[in-house]
């Protein structure tokens, strides 16, 4: 059994890291430049920090499991395959996580319209001089460029989970990560991973996936954290109280009124409207380095996250709303190849 285990994990490891070479979704024409021109002086300028995946993803399975300070990753395992499996959520793959610095993704956008064109991994660990010059390079091409630091990566097999990270999120990262592999074996994650090969999908099926893994992470990662460590965590005092300022509800309206500017092709406007807006979050405690077209783009493709303007998180919670068994949920779900099932299934539910 043990030797099978590995062989399963070798074999989805080396499927990750043609994924991963392949590059994403396409671009599309934004400006006077071809699009392959584009392309070639966006990689140029990401090439001193692109991710070599195969490289990483070999040291990744090679390499000892570094420990966080705060969390067992092995005890992490156990707990997450513990609640999926009193889910009846079938653990495959199996749940493998390593508790370390995960990539950066490096997000392209136009100015004109809030749109995710490019996405290229980088090395972790760049200081901020090196990620303001590659910004800077991307930018000086009439794009919006961000290098946004995320909180793990499922396209390496085991996944990885960011450190930086307090246990709840830690937990629910170290879930949402794994979905993503476990999708991968059924329509919907397949379609998201076709995209991954460059065989381009539709927006929506990029934001199902994530809103679906973020819902599967929401559900799944509550219960771990519930029943293993927020008690620890209140023995620390690591367990904060929400503050008065509402950041969904500010930051849904920055996202409405730079939809708006950008529609009336007021770029300046909206870039100027972004950067106040940007300072007011600071004041408020939220640290956002740079709030622009890319920072929407890239947040926008989760269906819950109050940047989206995409209606698939409110179809997709009120579907889940109407099932009393979330595996079940989860199974129909995942078994969906287009925003054109989701409705329709939402569309047979009794009217409210």
């Amino acid at each position: 059994m043990f030797a099978i285990k590995n062989i399963v994990a070798i074999l989805f490891s080396l499927l990750i890291v043609i994924a991963g070479c392949a590059g994403g979704t396409p671009l599309q024409p934004t400006n006077s430049k071809s699009v392959s021109e584009l392309k070639s002086e966006i990689r140029k300028a990401a090439a001193p920090y692109a991710l070599k995946l195969a490289d990483w993803e070999i040291e990744n399975i090679y390499t000892p499991v570094r420990e966080s300070s705060y969390v067992n990753t092995g005890a992490l395992v156990e707990h997450i395959e513990s609640i999926l499996d009193e889910e009846n959520i079938s653990v495959f793959p199996a749940v493998r996580e390593r508790i370390t610095k995960p990539p950066l993704l490096f997000v392209i956008s136009p100015k004109e319209k809030i749109s995710y064109l490019d996405r290229i991994m980088l090395y972790p660990g760049l200081n901020d001089n090196q990620i303001e010059a590659v910004e800077k390079q991307v930018d000086e091409l009439n794009l919006s460029s961000l290098v946004v630091e995320i909180g793990g990566f499922g396209a390496a097999y085991p996944a990885i989970v960011s450190p930086d990270l307090n246990t709840k999120q830690l937990v629910a990262a170290a879930v949402e990560e794994w979905t993503h592999q476990y999708l991968a074996f059924r329509p919907l994650g397949f379609l998201y991973f076709l995209d991954s090969l460059g065989f381009s999908q539709p927006a929506d099926i990029i934001s199902m996936n994530e809103t679906l893994a973020g819902m599967i992470a929401s559900e799944i990662g509550d219960k771990v954290y519930a029943r293993y460590y927020r008690d620890a965590d209140k023995r620390i005092g690591a367990v904060k109280t929400e503050p008065d300022f509402n950041f969904d509800k500010e930051m849904k309206e920055t996202r409405k009124n730079v939809d708006l500017m950008l529609e009336a092709k007021r770029v300046n406007e909206a870039e100027q409207y972004m950067e106040s807006r940007r300072l007011l979050f600071v004041q408020h405690g939220y640290k956002i380095r740079k709030l622009n077209q890319a920072y929407f783009a890239f947040h926008g493709i989760y269906g819950q996250d109050p940047s989206s303007v995409s209606t698939v998180y409110d179809d997709m919670k009120r579907l889940r709303d109407s099932y009393t068994d979330f595996a079940s949920f989860v199974k129909d779900v995942s078994s969906m190849t287009g925003y054109q099932d989701l409705q329709s299934a939402v569309n047979r539910l009794p009217s409210k």
